[in-house]
């Protein structure tokens, strides 16, 4: 018997983000009615979510916790099941799944932890791996699977390509018809791998990309996207641009950064600032100096980029020092 007729699907929500922000928070608890609303509008009765529910790993603020909890037990009371894949941000332990921060949402009824490999009608279920967990993958064989997976040479935003850390890669996945994976928050599809995209825009890394939201899959058929309607989008503007057509560029619950390509004055500044915010209900504006050598800077050759663990990695295994051993640093980091 399959797990599913028809799911939704959606990844990467991050209650708590933005220093717990309440209207960050109040996004991500109408997305999650929107979701269960649309998805009950496709007749899905089956929910995945596949990582990060919530943003810090190491505490989860009381406010945050609120909403958090009102979400999981809409989810749970909207679905006939509903299966929950702990991402990275949500363990404890980035190299292991001891402790997760929404383990107590097990005892919500309706709501299954994946915090184990699942594998029930054709379908496999991977949580987060740690340690030799990627050597499994290449003895899976499923129609589908669902994960939070790292995979090299996918983008984890619009410009910056994972490396490979010479762990899991997409040939493990070959036994597998179709990998849904959250993690990376820009939607983007490789082969038999999609990586869904995440819940709504959360950053300017996600600027003039709004392929985000929920995802419809119906057994043996193709997966469908739709985005949310009332998420939050990122913008970069130059100002002459957006003085001219203002009414195109800008829209509600907007974050804008604008480049001042022509000369105003801060008075002039603070009037167009004040006055877009208020008249078209943005959440931000920053206006933004442009220095003079960003134009005329060249470059050449290739540039390269590197992750963020790769780079703390560099820098702190070649820490020379009588007082701090490196070996220690790295498992302090790791640890984070």
């Amino acid at each position: 018997m399959n797990l599913f007729k028809k799911t939704a699907v959606f990844t990467d929500i991050h209650f708590g983000n933005k220093s717990n922000s309440t209207s960050h928070n109040q996004d991500c608890l109408e997305f999650v009615e929107w979701a269960i609303a649309t998805a009950k509008k496709h007749n899905c009765e089956t929910g995945i979510f596949c990582g990060d529910w919530h943003h810090h790993r190491a505490s989860i603020n009381i406010n945050t916790l609120n909403y958090s909890l009102q979400a999981l037990e809409k989810l749970a009371s909207g679905f006939s099941q509903f299966f929950f894949i702990p991402g990275n941000h949500d363990l404890y332990y980035r190299d292991k799944r001891d402790v997760q921060s929404a383990e107590w949402a097990r005892n919500i009824k309706g709501i299954t932890i994946v915090n184990d490999f699942f594998n029930e009608g054709d379908v496999s279920i991977v949580p987060w791996l740690v340690g030799d967990d990627h050597k499994k993958l290449k003895k899976i064989e499923a129609k589908y699977m669902f994960g939070h997976f790292e995979l090299p040479h996918f983008y984890m935003n619009a410009m910056i390509k994972m490396p490979d850390q010479g762990e899991a890669t997409s040939s493990d996945l070959v036994g597998v018809e179709h990998v849904f994976s959250g993690h990376f928050h820009k939607r983007q599809s490789q082969g038999n791998i999609t990586y869904t995209g995440n819940c709504f825009p959360h950053n300017y890394s996600d600027a003039h990309d709004d392929e985000r939201g929920l995802m419809i899959l119906e057994w043996g058929s193709e997966s469908t996207f739709i985005a949310w309607p009332n998420a939050p989008k990122y913008r970069k503007y130059k100002l002459s641009d957006l003085l001219d057509s203002p009414e195109k560029l800008l829209s509600e619950k907007m974050f804008c950064r604008v480049d001042l390509d022509i000369d105003i004055s801060y008075e002039e500044a603070s009037f167009i600032k004040e006055t877009f915010v208020d008249q078209y209900k943005l959440r931000d504006l920053t206006l933004i100096p442009i220095k003079k050598q960003e134009h005329d800077q060249e470059f050449s050759g290739e540039i390269n980029f590197e992750s963020v663990d790769t780079i703390v990695s560099s820098q702190l295994t070649q820490v020379e020092s009588d007082f701090y051993d490196p070996k220690l640093l790295m498992e302090i980091y790791r640890n984070l």
